[in-house]
């Protein structure tokens, strides 16, 4: 049960006790939403974030029950250019580990980073998307206020494009280190695919899984300060059906 639940512009906060609990509760309120979606269309379309943020509510998604799971394309928001395939810091290695291997979908459709063009491979992703309209996206928030890896420097709330290539900025590559997902910012890669800010405001519906305390600051300026690039997150606010799922570290400063 959340410890405090208010609305800020568009959006709703619900703050938790702890991160299992806002786990569970974020895994829920999605399983309620794909199940009232599967009731009106034959299949349903989700995109998911990838980081250590998710892993509450991913291990209670793929633990619940009354999904038909083979109704459902899976997608994800970003990955990094240039890792070795299988390097478990891969985004689509990460989902594969904790989801979609665990469930069976109707389809997972990875970004793949190594793709000898890059540019190529951002079309074929905005192919797929503009045929799978995102029904339902799982996302959280970076260090930076970013979305996706839609960090401050190359955020657009009005991209034209759906999924781009970006240089990821050092506070994005230290969260990765802060996270534990490398051992130093020299390991991290510097640039990465990652689906746009409009591509992810799109989605009919948007669950932001967002708990720890490196994550309070990023929250205040998403939720008090201006709804602009320079966090990304601010975005949110003007989302007609999006929820933001906190724990007591990360709303400790709001």
């Amino acid at each position: 049960m959340s410890i405090r639940e208010f609305k800020k512009d568009n959006l709703n906060v619900c703050i938790f006790n702890t991160r299992e609990e806002m786990g569970k509760k974020a895994a829920h309120d999605v399983v309620i939403r794909i199940q009232k979606l599967l009731l009106k269309n034959d299949e349903i379309n989700m995109v998911f974030a990838a980081a250590p943020s998710q892993n509450e509510f991913l291990d209670a998604l793929v633990n619940a029950e009354g999904i038909d799971w083979e109704r459902i394309n899976a997608f994800h928001l970003d990955e990094y250019i240039g890792l070795p395939d299988e390097a478990p810091q891969r985004f689509g290695n990460f989902l594969k580990d904790r989801l979609f291997s665990r469930v069976k979908f109707k389809s997972v459709n990875y970004l793949n980073g190594n793709a000898e063009d890059i540019e190529e491979e951002c079309q074929r992703y905005e192919k797929m998307l503009k045929e799978h309209p995102i029904d339902i996206a799982c996302i959280g928030i970076g260090e930076n206020g970013h979305i996706a890896f839609n960090d401050p420097p190359v955020a657009d709330f009005n991209d034209e494009r759906m999924v781009k290539r970006v240089t990821l900025d050092e506070k994005c590559r230290n969260q990765q280190v802060h996270d534990g997902c490398f051992k130093s910012i020299d390991e991290v890669p510097k640039q990465a695919l990652t689906l746009t800010v409009p591509a992810i405001f799109a989605s009919k519906y948007i669950y932001c899984m967002v708990p720890g305390e490196t994550k309070a600051k990023a929250v205040k300026d998403a939720l008090e300060g201006d709804i602009a690039e320079t966090c990304p997150a601010s975005i949110l606010r003007k989302h007609a059906n999006a929820v933001l799922y906190l724990d007591k570290d990360s709303a400790s400063l709001i």
